[in-house]
């Protein structure tokens, strides 16, 4: 009879990766935690030590170790905006947590879509105070240049929910809005009872990255799948006070509307107004909240594509502390994906 030869399975240590590359406990350390004073040649034979024994990194234990303190800065739009507010209270749960592991979370407000404003909060963080940030912003060269300042004073930076590609961001975390937009668009056609007819489209600001993006998902379905709606030219509304005085003049100035598809995060008032139209429009919003929920729960809303805040705010912390310690994260942990939600599958309201 064969006797079975136990399979160590413990992690390998630090102690490993100094025997593998022929090198002092006090040189790994010093690779580890990208400390200078190490050759080059030697930093490599480490490293590779580290991938042929599959080394994994404890990071929260080195960091209790060493003391490190983690601070992020979420920076938010200035806006009223149940999804804001919504993004802003996960961040304090979040930061409640996340205490006990040395992460503290602050959230700042600045004007929405204001590129000087932002870029005057990046350049106002000290390295020595912020680790990260994670900032809604729109792509401009103003807001990519002052990124490009705050990477260079080494503060990790990643884009929340509208993307900032031509920058030097090292991440970006929400949902795939070209995708979101085509959802929309699918669901609309689907829900229009009729061949034609006239698609209104709402927007926060032509700067923001994710509502452009939204609107070309939107555009591509609807050409090649629903050719005889015609989808108008998007309209621009920054607050309640817009959209009461334009939304009026442009439903009264064309026959044969029959959809509204809304990026924007100002529902409270298109609520209002959609409930006091006898027209059946069909309305495709975003992001779930109490004002959304209750014009599904009503029949004013058709259809909402939503994005979670919790795994928002989750993964940008992650992504962070992953960058900072410049380990590997789990690309489809990270993935923040689009949810529908219609009348009859609405969750739980707390």
């Amino acid at each position: 009879m064969t006797k079975s030869v136990p399979v160590d399975t413990s992690k390998p240590t630090v102690n490993d990766i100094a025997r593998q590359a022929g090198v002092s406990l006090a040189t790994v350390d010093r690779v580890l935690n990208a400390r200078p004073g190490v050759r080059r040649v030697t930093i490599d034979r480490v490293n590779k030590a580290i991938d042929e024994l599959g080394y994994v990194r404890d990071t929260a234990a080195a960091n209790l170790a060493r003391r490190r303190i983690y601070r992020f800065v979420f920076l938010l739009p200035d806006i009223r905006s149940e999804f804001i507010d919504a993004l802003q209270e996960q961040i304090d749960v979040q930061g409640l947590a996340l205490g006990t592991e040395r992460t503290f979370l602050s959230v700042q407000r600045v004007a929405a879509f204001d590129s000087h404003s932002i870029a005057t909060a990046l350049d106002a963080l000290n390295a020595e105070q912020t680790s990260g940030i994670a900032l809604v912003g729109p792509e401009t060269p103003a807001v990519r240049d002052a990124i490009g300042r705050t990477r260079a004073r080494g503060i990790v930076v990643v884009a929340l929910l509208s993307d900032l590609p031509s920058s030097q961001r090292d991440h970006f975390i929400g949902v795939d809005n070209t995708s979101a937009g085509q959802t929309a668009a699918k669901l609309m056609g689907r829900f229009i009872h009729a061949d034609q007819g006239n698609i209104l489209v709402l927007t926060n600001s032509r700067l923001a990255r994710d509502h452009l993006e939204r609107r070309l998902g939107f555009d591509q379905v609807i050409a090649s799948q629903f050719p005889g709606f015609q989808v108008l030219p998007s309209v621009e509304i920054p607050d309640k006070k817009t959209l009461e005085r334009i939304l009026p003049e442009l439903l009264a100035s064309r026959n044969n509307f029959c959809g509204i598809y809304n990026t924007t995060s100002t529902d409270h008032g298109l609520v209002e107004f959609l409930a006091g139209l006898p027209l059946d429009i069909v309305v495709i919003a975003h992001e779930l909240t109490p004002v959304t929920r209750s014009a599904l729960e009503r029949g004013i809303f058709d259809a909402l594509i939503c994005q979670d805040t919790g795994h928002i705010v989750r993964s940008a912390v992650r992504l962070m502390r992953a960058t900072m310690e410049s380990v590997p994260y789990n690309e489809t942990q990270e993935r923040i994906r689009i949810e529908i939600f219609l009348k009859e599958n609405l969750p739980t309201s707390d």
